[in-house]
């Protein structure tokens, strides 16, 4: 498993990254911490640098976190997992309580396999994974990124470092996905099959969501329109049911919402977050 490690004092904090990501997502996060905390991510199997080796089911990924955790000689950590993420800390949680602390769920307190949810995805108005055109160079990559995904950012120099993790050139200069298909497959099925059963777990939780799931205030506008109706229509129904789903799971749970859409929150309002993320773990 290839892992990032910020240093810093204290106790561990993971953080936990999403669905295609790898650790570099935290890069401009995780310094946040290192003066309280000390501070690792690690690529799940098949994203990042780490290798892709089956099975990709639920268990076996919180089983890599907890293998992860005792090769680091990690008896105890707090665990923050963003998206995807969510499902391997309730895991862990509900196994293995003594070795949880305290969770944060960063747009993660949702139960992906929820027919509702599905229902949404299949509305959705484009296709998340970059076309041919943006596949040709690293620069109409970043460039297609900056504008789908990360248009509230002044500069993509923020993310890059994670965005070329997740893409190998080609001897023609072309770019290709670092994530094999077969993986992504299995990964995308084995989320969306993961059931949250907040009942397990006895750690305090603070769950953190974005406002919402795509940029409704920045790009280009007949998307936005798009991203609007379907983040009222599907999407934020959903979003409030998981709220209602985590308060009443989870007696012990805080739920804050900060402004910014599921994939850049943590970088838009990184101050907001690292704040409450820091009060809820010193309490």
């Amino acid at each position: 498993m290839n892992y990032l490690d910020w240093g810093g004092r204290g106790d561990p904090l993971i953080l936990i990254h999403g669905y295609g990501d790898n650790p570099h997502i935290f890069d401009d996060f995780a310094p946040a911490f290192t003066d309280r905390y000390r501070v690792v991510a690690y690529a799940r199997r098949a994203h990042g640098l780490t290798e892709s080796k089956r099975p990709y089911d639920s268990e076996t990924l919180a089983n890599d976190l907890r293998g992860f955790m005792r090769q680091l000689r990690i008896p105890s950590a707090h665990l923050a997992g963003w998206s995807m993420g969510g499902n391997e800390i309730t895991s862990i949680a509900g196994s293995h309580p003594e070795c949880v602390s305290k969770i944060v769920y960063l747009d993660a307190a949702y139960d992906w396999s929820d027919s509702s949810l599905h229902a949404a995805l299949e509305t959705f108005p484009i296709d998340p994974r970059p076309p041919a055109s943006a596949m040709q160079s690293w620069s109409s990559y970043l460039t297609w990124h900056h504008e789908m995904m990360f248009p509230a950012l002044k500069s993509i120099g923020r993310v890059e470092a994670y965005l070329r993790e997740m893409a190998v050139e080609q001897p023609d200069g072309a770019l290709k996905m670092r994530m094999l298909s077969e993986a992504a497959s299995a990964l995308w099925k084995g989320l969306l099959e993961s059931h949250k059963d907040y009942t397990r777990v006895n750690s305090p939780v603070l769950a953190i969501y974005s406002t919402t799931f795509m940029d409704l205030e920045h790009g280009d506008p007949d998307l936005r329109s798009k991203f609007r109706n379907w983040e009222e229509n599907y999407f934020g129904p959903f979003r409030g049911v998981s709220m209602q789903k985590l308060r009443t799971e989870l007696s012990n749970s805080e739920v804050l919402t900060v402004p910014g859409t599921h994939t850049d929150f943590v970088l838009t309002s990184r101050e907001k977050v690292s704040k409450a993320i820091i009060e809820f773990l010193s309490d």
